[in-house]
């Protein structure tokens, strides 16, 4: 038998007889930079979570490896056994900031490697991301927990084919209880100008691993968390379905398969007889607050303007003075020499940056069909490539402080494109691989490579580790 708990979004403690096991923890209530906050909102009890055996990161998505959760549990005795093995993916950055917060027993696992921890057989499952999304190139894994009699898949964030679900069932049989992928997030989509519709292909896939799979009892898993605060009106733009969706279209999808829905608090019994959901049964984790209304999918409401975050007028001052500078003195040259020129010039592209301060913005020009572009104070009419963005968010990419990944979800950077390119007789239009994030002069200029998401955990590294948290 198997005894699950779901703390929150893709945190499960997983329990047989003799093992406890500890997926993605996020036991504090802000993630990903402090943006989102977890929905519905928790009560956790830390020191009456059980000790772990094993505590298993899925991947470097920072709703799952969250820093400040993670310097918690190193620096806490009682959250991870002595003995306690850390199975991780083959992510260098990942295994750096375990070293850096000092976590013993890590261990890096393969795509279907099998390991034996006392009475359970933990199997990692791969996920074909790297293949479908550029810029997630790091492996990212689903977990199998089998201990002789039933068998539990957390499919976590997994992207996976006809291949992976033929080889799990040939591993097992069949699965007992499933945490399927419910949710396709737009998280993005709207700072980028992308559909707003709900990903029909990409969600009739859920349904599918559901049916090829054929597990007896599926619940929701993951995606437990929504915009806090200022962020909030990105929940009308980022969640376009429910788990009472998921739970509905599932039924008609394979009316063959059970289904139920799974939030914090929650305890699932897996046995080879019974699959058992006890509802807020948990005695160290409960449902504070049930805010899932929050997340209504509207994506027409009011939305804020850009407008700097910075509130102190000193402070203010000289973010706007390092811009300026950075603008004149510097932008240009760095676009002359970027590899992109050429391509701008090819695409004959009007480029407007606007920067937002509190209640004004200053924009800048280049037109790159002239000749010899040059960046021109002010609005040309014409635009075909656009990048807002905040004041305070500019300055934090000038100084190297932020990442794309909080630029790009907290809504304030925004960007759209109308490019293309006439000659005689002809209409062309870039290739829809290349017409978005290669071309934005931002992304170029501030690459959105390895170094930056290295720096984006180390820096919340030297704000936890060490730091005593209640």
């Amino acid at each position: 038998m198997i005894k699950t708990t779901l703390i929150g979004h893709a945190c499960l403690l997983i329990q047989s007889r003799e093992t406890t096991i500890l997926t993605d923890p996020t036991w504090f209530d802000t993630l990903w930079e402090e943006i989102n906050v977890l929905c519905p909102s928790i009560v956790l009890q830390k020191d009456k979570v059980p000790p772990v055996d094993v505590l298993y990161l899925s991947h470097r998505h920072q709703d799952h490896f969250d820093v400040r959760t993670l310097a918690y549990l190193a620096q806490n005795g009682n959250g991870l056994k002595p003995d306690a093995l850390v199975l991780v993916p083959n992510d260098d950055i990942l295994i750096d900031v375990l070293k850096e917060l000092e976590f013993k027993n890590v261990r890096v696992v393969a795509d279907f490697e099998s390991i034996k921890i006392k009475d359970v057989t933990l199997t990692p499952t791969p996920s074909l991301n790297k293949a479908s999304t550029a810029k997630d190139d790091f492996p990212e894994h689903g977990l199998l927990v089998h201990d002789g009699e039933v068998t539990l898949w957390n499919q976590v964030d997994t992207i996976v084919s006809p291949e992976i679900i033929d080889q799990i069932r040939q591993l097992y049989g069949h699965v007992d209880l499933m945490h399927g992928r419910f949710v396709p997030l737009l998280e993005g989509n709207f700072s980028y100008n992308k559909p707003m519709d709900l990903p029909y292909d990409e969600y009739c896939t859920y349904l599918n691993v559901v049916r090829a799979l054929g597990p007896k009892f599926v619940v929701p898993g993951s995606a437990s968390f929504r915009y806090r605060d200022e962020f909030a009106f990105l929940n009308h733009y980022s969640f376009p379905t429910t788990q009472e969706q998921y739970l509905r279209d599932l039924s008609a999808f394979c009316p063959e398969v059970q289904c139920g829905p799974y939030v914090s608090g929650d305890v699932a019994h897996i046995a080879s007889d019974e699959i058992r959901i006890e509802n807020q049964s948990s005695n160290f984790v409960r449902v504070l607050e049930d805010d899932s209304h929050r997340l209504a999918f509207k994506p027409i409401m009011e939305v804020p303007r850009l407008r700097t975050r910075t509130t102190d007028d000193n402070q203010h001052e000289k973010e706007i003075s390092i811009i300026q500078d950075f603008i004149e003195n510097q932008f240009m040259k760095q676009i002359l020499a970027s590899e992109m020129l050429e391509g701008w010039k090819h695409w004959q592209i009007v480029y407007q940056l606007e920067i937002f301060g509190r209640e004004e913005s200053e924009i800048w020009s280049i037109d790159f069909g002239q000749s010899d572009p040059s960046l021109q104070k002010g609005d040309l009419g014409k635009i075909n490539l656009y990048e807002g963005i905040a004041s305070s968010e500019f300055h934090a990419l000038i100084e190297g402080k932020t990442s794309w990944d909080y630029v790009a979800l907290c809504g304030n950077y925004r960007t759209f494109n109308n490019i293309y390119r006439i000659t005689n007789g002809s209409f062309e239009i870039p290739p829809k691989d290349t017409s978005n994030y290669a071309l934005e002069p931002l992304m170029v200029l501030f690459p959105w490579d390895r170094k930056m998401d290295r720096e984006k955990f180390m820096k919340d590294v030297r704000r936890w580790k060490g730091k005593k948290q209640d």
